[in-house]
């Protein structure tokens, strides 16, 4: 009996499922914006053009204790994702609670964990290291400490809202979205403007803003570069381009979260705007607020799939209240679809071309391809490339070598100049036109076309150039350790 109720054991599941993806992140090649977010862990700082630090933090923590290979680059995803995972769960029971009690919250608390794990923006997820992996840990801790507060739990609860605001900030810009919803919670319902007659959440938002300083500071300092990029979006407006833009922003969704979940979202959404009880005002306002922004941006310009994932949390918690038999077909699918997923990116089980096969062009081929150019420059002064990813690549895997990038954007992390006395060699990708204004093309002599593949398939394919290290105008990427 006992053996066979620690088989049943969500906690157990849960365990092994997070043993399986510490042993799938260690073998997954390492993909080209994983290594960029390396290369901000070697150099940290408050804020990066492209998003805030806390994934180069979160790295470097992994490296330090592993080395700088996959394991340590990735280790602490699966981890931060068992832990999300037992915050939605107890999220979810205090807020079934708080609706409308009757003895099945637990059971339907788990199956909001099970929902949230069978994505396969989590599945596949949960296993790679983006500034996504510690956003979706902050917005975990956030709906917990939400929950808890709704519930009746101690006012010392709010400073976790707000310090769970103020790391996802620091994660992905996109927390202020949730956090948006939450101040449309607290100035429209009756229960926020409750909560804002008194002291806490005042003093929890200054701590928010604390914790979010070395962002702003960092921007502040650096022309603002990073909020201007990601900010700038905003104004785009194409509406002729709308229909196209929303039907991609729906498929994205219907993709990540795999369709029979995604039915079960959309289901979850409608069931609470019509029962409306306290826990679903709530949840409702936190998915509202950025699904509105997410169908505004669409009018002008493409959703990237992955921004709504920052919303799969509260999806899932009301999800997990529908009560139909075939969720548990959901949640299945949505593993082994995952697993399928992770699988082609480990072994290219099916014989997919790079047009279909994502793994392929993200991760297939580098140690050969490393391999190969490192022989093919013996003895350069240094190796470059112009794309930040392939740069980057580079940099992880030829610790020995000066690597060098050429794109304006290592100018906001304070490297150095080459400086060399010999001439260099740099990669472009072959299916890109090289670019005329670029101060390496002068003088530039085409070598050869290097191939990156796996088990014969081509991933991606780059022309070699010798330069001169005079004129190249590169910045040196650190070194592995």
């Amino acid at each position: 009996m006992k053996i066979r109720q620690t088989v049943r054991s969500p906690a157990v599941w849960l365990a092994v499922a997070t043993i399986l993806r510490l042993i799938v992140a260690a073998f997954l090649p390492v993909t080209p914006d994983e290594a960029y977010y390396w290369v901000w862990s070697r150099g940290l700082q408050g804020g990066y053009l492209d998003h805030p630090p806390m994934v180069a933090l979160w790295i470097r923590a992994g490296t330090d204790l592993f080395g700088d290979n996959a394991f340590g680059i990735r280790v602490l995803a699966p981890l931060a994702t068992a832990a999300g995972t037992v915050m939605i769960v107890a999220a979810a029971r205090d807020l079934f609670r708080l609706a409308q009690p009757d003895g099945r919250e637990n059971a339907r608390a788990i199956m909001a964990g099970v929902l949230l794990n069978a994505t396969l923006a989590l599945g596949v997820g949960s296993v790679t290291m983006t500034p996504d992996t510690p956003l979706l840990f902050f917005v975990a801790l956030f709906l917990l400490a939400l929950a808890r507060v709704s519930s009746g739990g101690s006012s010392m609860w709010w400073l976790a809202v707000c310090a769970a605001v103020g790391l996802g900030f620091d994660s992905k810009y996109t927390m202020a979205l949730p956090a948006a919803g939450l101040a449309v919670w607290l100035v429209l319902t009756k229960e926020g403007r409750r909560r804002l007659a008194r002291p806490w959440p005042w003093l929890a938002a200054v701590t928010g803003a604390v914790l979010t300083a070395p962002v702003f500071w960092w921007n502040a300092t650096h022309g603002w570069a990073s909020f201007v990029r990601q900010g700038g979006r905003a104004a785009d407006w194409r509406p002729a381009r709308a229909a196209q833009f929303l039907g991609e922003l729906l498929g994205g969704q219907v993709g990540l979260a795999t369709p029979a979940i995604f039915a079960l979202f959309v289901v979850g959404v409608w069931n609470a705007s019509r029962r409306r009880d306290a826990a679903d005002r709530l949840l409702l306002c936190l998915v509202g607020v950025p699904l509105a922004v997410f169908a505004q941006h669409a009018l002008g310009d493409r959703v990237q799939a992955n921004w709504p994932v920052i919303i799969y949390p509260v999806f899932a918690v009301l999800a997990a209240r529908v009560d139909v038999r075939w969720r548990f077909v959901a949640a299945f699918t949505g593993v082994a679809l995952s697993v399928l997923v992770i699988l082609q990116a480990l072994t290219s089980v099916f014989p997919l071309g790079r047009h279909l096969d994502v793994a392929l062009r993200q991760g297939g081929g580098w140690p050969a391809f490393v391999q190969d150019v490192d022989a093919r420059t013996a003895g350069a002064a240094f190796v470059a490339a112009d794309d930040y990813g392939l740069a980057s690549e580079l940099a992880l895997r030829l610790p020995g070598r000066v690597v060098a990038g050429a794109d304006d954007r290592w100018t906001y992390f304070g490297l150095h100049p080459v400086a060399c006395a010999g001439d260099g060699y740099l990669l472009h990708n072959a299916r890109r036109d090289p670019p005329g204004n670029a101060g390496w093309m002068r003088g530039a002599e085409t070598v050869v076309t290097v191939i990156r593949a796996r088990r014969g398939v081509e991933a991606e394919r780059y022309v070699l150039y010798r330069l001169s290290c005079s004129q190249a105008g590169f910045y040196r990427l650190p070194p592995a350790r």
